[in-house]
């Protein structure tokens, strides 16, 4: 058995939709603080191109834990 952790960004768009940028493997201990910290700067800095314009918003900011059971050879 193994796990996987990733980190989700979620952001709203010029267009209202939901954009989410996925980090794989994010430092253990990541804080709430540095996660928001870093989604201000993708908002501040206009650094991604999305279909539905600019990211105006960031949303939230998810730890995702996947758990692997290899079955069988």
């Amino acid at each position: 058995m193994s796990a996987d952790t990733d980190l989700d960004l979620v952001f709203r768009n010029a267009a209202g939709k939901k954009v989410t940028l996925n980090i794989e493997e994010p430092k253990t201990g990541v804080t709430k603080a540095e996660i928001d910290a870093a989604m201000q700067v993708v908002v501040d800095n206009n650094i991604f191109n999305t279909s539905g314009g600019d990211i105006v918003d960031a949303v939230e900011g998810r730890l995702r834990t996947i758990t692997l059971d290899v079955v069988g050879d």
